[in-house]
């Protein structure tokens, strides 16, 4: 039976057994959740990082980057995301890290799919699982439902990849982001020869956007390197 909690909930999975992923995607699309999929680390902090997530169910050991890591990465960049740790690591030491870093919950593989829906229902259920809907830097405000932007309650017009790149960097201020970093997280690509110049006509288009007339520069470059989201212009 489909519960009220499933109704609106879309749940991230994290995990890189295909046999595995398949079983709890069924499951979970037939109790009612709306699910997305990663089967690498790399991919699953890129894919939790989004604002209509309601949960994440996280594989403890993940190709590319570990789940703990996963985690602790999301905290630190203030991603307010309920999650839920899956590991074949069952012993005492092993949850308690899983929790520690930052894991809502921890259930040992092999679960049967009964106890995992009751503790998606009962993460849902917590108060302090309301997702993330706006993220704000300074004067700087991102509304990640509506999409939109605003500085100092002036609306800011911005394309999709535009949006995607200032939301990397307000995530991330008054740190060096280099344009390998930004390539690799917003276009998801490799650094080639030539790709350099994508980040910096994007980030012109950004800076010229968010600095009106009479505004101080948020964002900055940083010779050699990247750039730099100030919390203050």
């Amino acid at each position: 039976m489909t519960t009220p909690a499933a109704s609106n909930a879309t749940i991230l999975l994290i995990e890189d057994d295909a046999a595995i992923a398949g079983e709890i995607l069924a499951g979970l699309e037939r109790e009612g959740y709306r699910t997305r999929h990663a089967a690498s680390g790399p991919d699953g902090l890129e894919a939790a990082r989004g604002a209509d997530l309601d949960l994440a169910i996280v594989d403890r050991t993940l190709p590319g980057i570990d789940g703990l890591t996963i985690i602790d990465t999301l905290h630190r960049e203030g991603v307010k995301l309920p999650v839920l740790v899956l590991s074949a690591l069952s012993s005492a030491d092993e949850r308690i890290k899983g929790l520690k870093a930052g894991g809502d919950d921890y259930l040992a593989k092999p679960f049967v799919m009964g106890e995992l829906f009751a503790r998606i229902e009962a993460l849902l259920r917590r108060p302090s699982v309301a997702r993330e809907t706006s993220i704000t830097v300074g004067p700087l405000r991102l509304d990640l439902i509506t999409r939109k932007a605003e500085r100092s309650g002036r609306e800011i017009h911005l394309l999709p990849r535009e949006f995607k790149l200032l939301e990397f960097m307000m995530r991330r201020p008054n740190q060096v982001l280099s344009r390998d970093m930004l390539l690799e997280q917003v276009w998801n690509h490799r650094t080639t020869v030539g790709q350099s110049n994508l980040v910096n006509v994007h980030m012109g288009r950004v800076r010229h956007k968010i600095d009106g007339p009479g505004e101080g520069a948020m964002i900055k470059s940083v010779h050699g390197i990247g750039f730099i989201l100030h919390d203050q212009p």
